[in-house]
C-alpha cells in the first residue's frame, strides 16, 4: 500500500491492527498520528473536527470503561481512483461501567453491543470517518430505558435550547474523502434490497432473505426469522413514511474465505411522521444515520446488521417537541 507502513500486510490489517494499539494497547498518542489533524468524524451525535477531540472522548471512554475489548467482526474495504480506501470495519465491543462517566456512578454492569465506522485513509493516516454505535444498547444494557436517558441527558446539557444538536446534513462538513464505493454485484443487490424495503415492499425480505436469517439490530436486539426481520424494518420506517432514503456509499466483496457480503452506509431524512418505533408521530424534522453490512448464502441474504443511534433519533424528536 502506497504511504502506509510496510508492517501493514494489507488494509484490513491496517485498520485492526491501529485499533488494537489505540484501545487495547492504550496507545492513545497514536491518534496523533493515525488520525489526520483535521479529520471530520461524523456520528448520529455530531461532527467533531481534527484529532484532538478523538483523543479526549477517547480517555474519557478508557476511563469510564477501562477493561474495554474490541473484537473485529469485518472490513468490508474499497479503494477509489485516487489511491484512497474506505473501511466498512464492524466489530462487536464488550466492557464493564467501572468508574463515573457519561453514564453515572459506576454500576458494574457490562454490555456488549455491535459498532461499525467507515474509515477513509490513505499515507498511514485516517482522513474521513462516519461511525455508528448502538447507543441505545449500550444504554439498555446499562439498566436505563432510551427515551428517558435521552430526557435526562437533554437535560444535563442545558434543556432544548442549549443541548448539542445531533447530526444532520447541514452541520456535515465537506472531507477528503469524495468515493462512493464499488461496483460489485453484491453491493448493488444488497443496495436494491435496501430500496425496495424502503419503498415498503416488504414482501422482498419474505421471499429473498433466507428463511434462517440472522439479524443485529439497535438496542442489541438479536433476531432470527424473515418475519422478525420484516418487523425490525417496518418499525422504522412506519416511524418515517415519508422520509427520502437516500444511499451514500456502498461496497460488495466476495473472497477472503467468507461469504459473498455488503456494506451500505444510508440515512432517513424527513419528518417523524407515523406510529412505529419510535411511538406516536411528533412532526419532528429527524434525520437518521444508517449503516448496514449483510452476508450473503445459497438461499439468499443469511445475517444483517443494521446501525442506527436511537438516542440520537429520540434527541432530535424530543428537543423539538420539549418533552422532556
Amino acid at each position: 500500500m502506497k504511504g502506509f507502513d510496510p508492517k501493514f500486510t494489507d488494509f484490513p490489517d491496517y485498520i485492526i491492527r491501529i485499533t488494537k494499539e489505540i484501545w487495547e494497547d492504550r496507545g492513545i498518542e497514536t491518534l496523533n498520528r493515525y488520525y489526520a489533524p483535521d479529520i471530520p468524524v461524523r456520528t448520529p451525535m455530531g461532527v467533531s473536527i481534527g484529532n484532538q477531540p478523538v483523543i479526549a472522548a477517547t480517555m474519557a471512554t478508557c476511563h469510564e470503561f477501562p477493561n474495554r475489548q474490541i473484537y473485529t467482526e469485518d472490513v468490508i474495504w474499497s479503494q477509489d481512483e485516487t489511491g484512497h480506501y474506505l473501511s466498512s470495519h464492524r466489530l462487536t465491543t464488550t466492557s464493564t461501567h467501572l468508574r463515573a462517566g457519561l453514564f453515572g456512578p459506576a454500576s458494574g454492569k457490562s454490555f456488549r453491543v455491535n459498532v461499525i465506522a467507515d474509515c477513509a485513509a490513505r499515507e498511514n493516516a485516517i482522513d474521513d470517518e462516519w461511525l455508528v454505535r448502538d447507543y441505545g444498547g449500550i444504554v439498555r444494557q446499562l439498566g436505563f430505558e432510551t427515551r428517558p436517558f435521552t430526557q435526562a441527558l437533554i437535560a444535563a446539557e442545558g434543556g432544548p435550547e442549549q443541548a448539542k444538536k445531533p447530526f444532520t446534513p447541514e452541520i456535515d462538513v465537506p472531507g477528503p474523502y469524495k468515493g462512493r464505493g464499488n461496483d460489485n454485484e453484491w453491493g448493488q443487490r444488497y443496495a436494491d434490497s435496501l430500496k425496495r424495503i424502503m419503498d415498503a415492499d416488504f414482501n422482498h425480505v419474505l421471499t429473498e432473505y433466507d428463511r434462517g436469517v440472522m439479524g443485529f439490530y439497535p438496542g442489541a436486539q438479536s433476531v432470527v426469522s424473515r418475519e422478525e426481520v420484516n418487523g425490525f424494518w417496518l418499525g422504522l420506517r412506519s416511524s418515517f413514511p415519508s422520509a427520502t432514503f437516500t444511499i451514500h456509499h456502498q461496497i460488495g466483496m466476495d473472497g477472503d474465505m467468507l461469504s459473498p457480503r455488503a456494506a451500505i452506509r444510508w440515512s432517513l431524512d424527513g419528518v417523524h411522521d407515523g406510529w412505529g418505533t419510535f411511538g406516536r408521530p411528533t412532526g419532528a424534522r429527524v434525520h437518521v444515520m444508517g449503516m448496514s453490512h449483510a452476508e450473503f448464502g445459497p438461499w439468499g441474504l443469511r445475517r444483517e446488521w443494521a446501525l442506527y443511534d436511537e438516542v440520537a433519533v429520540w434527541k432530535q424528536i424530543l428537543m423539538q417537541s420539549g418533552e422532556i
